[in-house]
């Protein structure tokens, strides 16, 4: 375990920070339509899936610069080419947790 924790602290996956963040901010968007039974197509594009949402979740609205950064994320730098740095990372977790606070404050939890 300290090995493989070393090796995380050596090489962190800012790739995999900016794409978990997206996927927490994804899967409350979907969540919120299927409690609202409204329904959406397999699609990643949070932007779109927020579109949806707004009718029922309108004050989410205000959360549509932080999904938009995120949802780059669902695709870009899971595959070689363009990386994440720390900053970006650090961003994408803030606009993560900023769209999560707001979505469970809508589901009450």
């Amino acid at each position: 375990m300290v090995e493989r924790e070393s090796r995380a602290r050596k090489n962190p996956n800012f790739d995999g920070i900016c794409f978990h963040a997206q996927q927490c901010a994804e899967k409350y968007l979907k969540a919120c339509l299927c409690e609202s039974d409204i329904a959406f197509t397999k699609i990643h594009d949070l932007i779109a899936l927020l579109e949806t949402v707004l009718p029922v979740e309108p004050e989410w609205e205000m959360q549509r610069e932080n999904l938009a950064f995120l949802s780059e994320f669902a695709v870009s730098y899971r595959y070689p080419g363009d990386s994440a740095d720390l900053e970006t990372a650090r961003d994408a977790r803030n606009r993560c947790r900023a769209f999560r606070c707001a979505a469970r404050q809508t589901f009450k939890l």
